[in-house]
């Protein structure tokens, strides 16, 4: 039995053909149809969400199963202190494979460890969104044809992004990858990213301030919000929240081919002038995001479609 917490879990062989698989899928959804018919997956959310629980829904039912869980923790145990691990092993009884987005870092791992069924981390904290970062890659790799020899910006909350940490860490396993960091000093990339993984790496990268000096040399630009849910307080929020804006002046610096994505939900920092822009793929990325759960799903079950 496997579990998915990190990128990482998965080997560049296995990521690609688990890429290739959601591509089959894209293309030929109804030979997956009855895939999971009589399985059942347990979103179990302790945070809000809207695209990453409905895309696992939407995926489990693509596939034939069908799906129970919550949508937060004032709507399950946890608000009388259950433990993730005793809701786990609850949920185990109930479900063949279970996806766990949580506040605190490590929780789905905990429950992993207590598990008797796969368990995928939906996020965690600041931590890994391995799951957005699977949507990622394979945007990138469909509408690029490579995850090689590019060179990625990465621009917004930095500091706090877990989709941008995770992207980073599955990055830079394909050769010939550059990053430009575009972030306020205040939400620059944590140390541990800079130091033990990109240093340490010896990946080259670039930190700047000015989204308009990174643009022009960006094969792809990976827009963030500020998330006030990761503030201490509102006065650094409100003053950082409108840093950075992507327009159409903006976007005419940049090449032609340049895919700019992001993770959603957006607030105000791509401007909906951009929505019609053929460059700006983030509702094709949610919708890859569909196909991508719908093969770690068959993967982790083991269930494979002739």
């Amino acid at each position: 039995m496997r579990h998915l917490m990190s990128p990482l879990d998965l080997s560049v062989d296995e990521l690609d053909e688990l890429l290739n698989l959601a591509n089959d899928i894209e293309k030929h959804p109804e030979k997956y149809a009855h895939a999971c018919d009589g399985k059942k997956l347990a979103t179990c959310f302790y945070e809000p969400s809207t695209r990453t629980r409905l895309s696992f829904e939407a995926a489990m039912l693509n596939l034939g199963g069908s799906v129970l869980g919550f949508a937060s923790a004032d709507s399950s145990s946890a608000a009388k202190g259950e433990s993730v691990s005793d809701t786990i092993r609850i949920i185990s009884c109930y479900a063949d494979i279970c996806a766990m987005r949580h506040p605190k870092e490590g929780a789905p791992l905990v429950a992993s460890q207590k598990s008797r069924i796969p368990v995928i981390n939906a996020g965690d904290g600041g931590h890994q969104h391995p799951t957005q970062t699977l949507t990622d890659l394979l945007t990138i790799r469909s509408l690029k044809g490579r995850l090689d020899n590019m060179t990625i910006g990465l621009c917004g909350d930095l500091k706090f992004g877990r989709t941008v940490h995770s992207l980073i860490n599955a990055l830079i396993r394909y050769p010939g990858i550059r990053f430009v960091l575009i972030s306020p000093e205040e939400l620059k990339i944590p140390s541990y990213i800079r130091e033990d993984v990109l240093k340490a790496k010896q990946i080259p990268f670039t930190e700047v301030e000015r989204l308009e000096d990174a643009i022009p040399e960006l094969d792809v630009l990976y827009m963030t919000r500020v998330q006030k849910e990761r503030f201490f307080n509102e006065e650094d929020y409100v003053r950082l929240k409108d840093f950075y804006i992507l327009t159409r002046e903006k976007l005419s610096l940049a090449k032609e081919d340049m895919l700019v994505l992001h993770p959603l939900p957006r607030v105000n920092e791509i401007s909906v002038e951009v929505d019609d822009d053929p460059r700006a793929v983030y509702f094709k990325q949610a919708q890859y995001g569909v196909y991508v759960r719908m093969a770690l799903i068959l993967t982790l079950l083991g269930i494979s479609v002739e």
